[in-house]
């Protein structure tokens, strides 16, 4: 049974972030629960011979445990961070439906839209699950500064003061991480799922020698377009520039560790495919990232909502193999927006 103030935090998913996020939460003194579909994951975390798990290079404190069974998270966990990619997402939310009620606080850490329907995380929850306090996390925190303690900052945002209230208990964890609160769901939502498929362009921009000039216009374009789109499912244009939207793009495309798996670094993996001849990623079964899958649903969505979104197309046409990077560069360069 979920007991209030001493709930632990429950983590849906054993990826760099959950895993991140779970062994800063429970540096802290928290009690955390990992919940884990694969069953190598959960005896690493709850190895008993040295009484600490280890998930690749992070150490995880005793106060982190592990679990393949959602009805355990349920029990022991009244907010519970959904941190899977976005082709999980579903599945795992409806497996969650099955074990969570009214109690549970739903809050999903998930840079992309789910999917043809182009769904926002947080509806997902709602049409799966019985909860209805629900949530998202969202910002510049990358995985190597939240195990590294290095300074970060999020934004949970919500309708019920009891989840980012809840959230903050949980999460606000100075000097190591900052925790801010917002209203705007749908805005903070979108503008995560944006900031992530801009980034491609941010690595083609970069790959292709663009220099300080044309990325500063790249950046104001983006913003501009970004804004637009928030606002037009109903959010605040200003959350874009904020920490979910600015914010999350900036870090994410300053130089850092060569994170293949990032935006960023298959956005000049395509630039830098098109310079050499040779094949672009995304080959021989590689994992697709979660910022092409948020560019190809944020075309789909601009074009839902009516809204010009040039920047995105661009991407989009990049990375289905309908325009070189140079191509859509130039395209866009010619793309006037008087209102941008």
């Amino acid at each position: 049974m979920v007991t209030g103030d001493r709930a632990a935090l429950g983590v849906v998913g054993a990826g760099s972030f959950g895993t991140a996020l779970a062994a800063l939460v429970g540096r802290a003194g928290h009690q955390v629960v990992l919940w884990s579909t694969t069953p190598e994951v959960v005896e690493e975390v709850n190895r008993e011979h040295t009484n600490r798990g280890r998930l690749g290079d992070v150490v995880l404190p005793d106060a982190v445990r592990a679990t393949s069974d959602p009805a355990e998270l349920a029990e022991r966990a009244r907010l519970v961070v959904m941190a899977v990619s976005s082709v999980e997402a579903r599945d795992r939310a409806r497996a969650l439906g099955a074990v969570v009620d009214g109690r549970h606080m739903l809050v999903h850490a998930i840079g992309a839209l789910a999917g043809p329907d182009v769904a926002r995380l947080s509806q997902v929850l709602h049409e799966e699950t019985p909860a209805r306090r629900l949530g998202a996390l969202a910002g510049p925190a990358l995985p190597a500064d939240l195990v590294g303690g290095r300074f970060a900052a999020m934004v949970c945002a919500s309708p019920f003061d009891e989840v980012t209230r809840e959230a903050r208990r949980l999460l606000n964890l100075p000097p190591a991480i900052r925790l801010y609160t917002s209203r705007d769901l749908p805005g903070v939502e979108l503008a995560a799922s944006l900031s992530g498929a801009y980034t491609i362009a941010f690595g083609m921009a970069d790959a292709l020698g663009m220099g300080p000039g044309p990325r500063a216009v790249l950046v104001s374009r983006v913003v501009a377009e970004g804004q637009r789109l928030v606002a037009a499912i109903g959010g605040e244009a200003r959350t874009f520039t904020g920490l979910a939207g600015l914010g999350n793009l900036l870090v994410r495309t300053s130089p850092g560790p060569d994170d293949r798996a990032s935006g960023y670094q298959f956005g000049r993996a395509l630039a830098q495919s098109e310079a050499s001849g040779g094949p672009p990623p995304g080959g021989d079964g590689e994992r697709e990232p979660e910022a092409v899958r948020a560019a190809r649903v944020g075309v789909r969505l601009a074009r839902r909502l009516g809204q010009r979104a040039p920047v995105l197309d661009a991407v989009a046409r990049v990375i289905d193999g309908h325009a070189r990077p140079t191509q859509a560069a130039a395209a866009l360069s010619d793309t006037v927006a008087m209102a941008e």
